[in-house]
């Protein structure tokens, strides 16, 4: 049993990272599954609707850190420990992880291997993408609801001008990772 891992969020000044574990069949191909961050929203949400259909329950997880936990043990170990949690939600457990990128922390008893921009080349990796940057995306629109004026809406938590701008005026809220610093937004002024 072979599972694809790939997170989303690392880079962002708010909310959690979250990660995505998918046990994949050999030999299934879905058309157009590719690396999520090459797809529009709603062509991620589509694949996500296809592959809730096409994996039953328990063969895809997700598992997050907080913004709190990012703080507490840095971006890396947190997003270990997401995937971590994803993996340890599968049912059955897999044989062998495929992980994006080029680090990971071993998971006991499962062999792994990393694969830098595997989330293009292993459609395992790449659902895994789907379901994590789907689910992180989920979660920043309901943070919008509690704190519009950060844009999480548009920039879902990553340090685009706008964020950091609102930053600057409000100072971070609860969803901030107290851990990061971010550049002050540069605004260009038309007189």
């Amino acid at each position: 049993m072979l599972a694809g891992v790939d997170e989303a969020g690392r880079g962002c000044l708010a909310g959690p990272v979250v990660a995505a574990a998918v046990l994949w069949p050999v030999g299934q191909e879905v058309p157009g599954l590719t690396d999520s961050k090459k797809l529009s929203e709603a062509q991620r949400e589509k694949l996500r609707t296809t592959l809730e259909k096409l994996l039953p329950d328990g063969q895809w997880a997700v598992g997050m850190a907080s913004a709190e936990e990012i703080d507490a043990m840095n971006i890396l170990q947190a997003t270990y420990l997401a995937m971590h949690r994803a993996i340890a939600a599968l049912q059955p457990a897999p044989d062998h992880l495929l992980i994006d990128g080029n680090r990971f922390k071993a998971f006991p008893g499962i062999s792994h291997q990393c694969e830098v921009k595997g989330d293009a080349r292993f459609q395992a990796i790449s659902a895994a993408s789907i379901f994590a940057k789907t689910e992180r995306d989920r979660l920043m629109l309901e943070g919008h609801s509690a704190y519009p004026h950060y844009g999480w809406d548009r920039n879902k938590g990553y340090p685009s001008v706008g964020h950091r701008q609102a930053l600057e005026n409000h100072g971070p809220c609860p969803w901030h990772r107290r851990s990061f610093t971010w550049k002050p937004a540069q605004l260009r002024l038309d007189l």
